[in-house]
């Protein structure tokens, strides 16, 4: 009796840990989710050999040129713009959309440090 009534509650909590990490799973706003298919499968500009893009790497960006140097942020992210290495620019795909895109992911203690994988600037920008 004792032996199923363990397995009956492993059995839920299990449940409720893959509910738990399926409810924190990355998801792109549904006017994103057709580029994120089509368009987010691009590989970095230094290194072909490397996708730019994991399921919540890539997203639209606001971006601004000042003083020669691309400067970016993805849309709805609270941090300052970051500075975009010019290695890490795209120069062989055209923006889907017009916007800006971009791909990286906050590092750090704090979330402060930004890491540009990839960055296509839009032609509104």
């Amino acid at each position: 009796m004792k032996v199923t009534t363990i397995g009956i509650v492993c059995g839920i909590l299990a449940a409720m840990f893959i509910g738990n990490v399926r409810a924190q799973e990355h998801q792109h706003p549904p006017q994103d989710r057709a580029i994120h298919e089509k368009f987010y499968s691009w590989m970095m500009p230094d290194n072909r050999q490397i996708s730019c893009c994991h399921n919540e790497d890539c997203s639209p960006a606001e971006s601004k040129y000042e003083n020669g140097q691309w400067l970016a942020r993805k849309v709805g992210d609270d941090g300052g713009f970051t500075p975009i290495p010019p290695r890490k620019i795209e120069h062989d795909r055209d923006s889907p959309d017009g916007r800006s895109h971009i791909c990286g992911r906050r590092y750090g203690f704090n979330g402060n440090e930004f890491s540009v994988f990839c960055f296509i600037p839009g032609s509104g920008s």
